[in-house]
């Protein structure tokens, strides 16, 4: 069953999301829904409390959620209450809320959203570029980031053809070539970003981003031109195209006496206590 899991943004607050293909509906995380209606500094032990309640009054919210398996704030994956829309607005009229309104709109419009872009997937580049333009990313990066995620797709499509099917597979090929060109696997640059369960790409640098993209456009050049098929031939071809992105790296770092890959990011201030020094 092919599903998509993804953020989603209500009023700049992150919900966990998880489309199921099959059943053609989103599924969000319970926990991060409460967390925004009612400003808990504890939405775990607030849904806990919720459901007891409501079982004195015959109603079961258990069974309207189902657990998937998203990602949590250490990195990891974790099995987690999730509900469709539907249960959703059964939990939220247990939820004295303000926000309970807008966010049942939100509801309907991301839902909306969804069909339109399955009809027209360009209509899903434009969201996205509306997102970032809510964090603040100027239009230049937004530009490139889009420019970079091409290039990515295009490369993913050349595993899948080539045999590489699993997650792991394609995160074992990606780190490969990110560890050649930057010097570093993908773990310890989001250490020296300060990052946890962010997405990468989304803090990289406009240099970073042009780097990165460079490294998988030569990755999947090579790998068409050497046929390579399955784990290890195209590891090796990450390889190779990795090392051009960074013989180019450190021609312009030796021009610039600056660094290409660094801690930079686009962390709120709340946030960037985490960052390492």
């Amino acid at each position: 069953m092919n599903t998509d899991t993804s953020i989603k943004l209500f009023e700049s607050k992150k919900v966990r999301t998880h489309w199921d293909e099959r059943e053609e509906q989103w599924y969000f995380s319970v926990i991060d829904v409460i967390e925004i209606l009612t400003d808990s500094s504890d939405p775990k032990d607030y849904w806990y409390r919720i459901k007891k309640r409501e079982k004195l009054s015959g109603i079961e919210l258990s069974t309207i959620c189902r657990q998937l398996k998203l990602k949590s704030s250490d990195g990891k994956n974790y099995a987690t209450d999730c509900s469709n829309t539907q249960g959703l607005l059964r939990i939220i009229q247990s939820i004295p809320s303000p926000k309970a309104e807008p966010f049942k709109q939100w509801l309907a419009k991301v839902g909306y959203e969804r069909m339109q872009e399955i009809a027209d997937p360009e209509q899903s580049l434009d969201r996205a570029r509306e997102n970032w333009q809510k964090l603040g990313r100027s239009e230049k990066w937004i530009q490139q980031r889009m420019t970079g995620q091409e290039t990515r797709n295009k490369l993913t499509d050349y595993w899948k053809d080539a045999g590489i099917q699993k997650q792991d597979e394609f995160a074992f090929l990606t780190n490969v070539i990110h560890q050649e060109w930057t010097g570093l696997t993908v773990r310890k640059h989001k250490d020296l970003k300060g990052l946890e369960t962010q997405n990468l790409r989304d803090h990289m640098t406009e240099a970073e981003l042009i780097f990165t993209a460079l490294a998988e456009l030569s990755t999947r050049q090579i790998a068409e031109s050497e046929q390579s098929k399955g784990l290890q031939k195209n590891a090796i071809a990450g390889k190779k195209g990795g090392a051009v992105a960074k013989n180019a790296r450190l021609e312009l770092e030796s021009k610039t006496g600056k660094s290409v890959v660094t801690g930079e990011n686009f962390l709120p201030p709340s946030e960037k206590k985490k960052e390492i020094k």
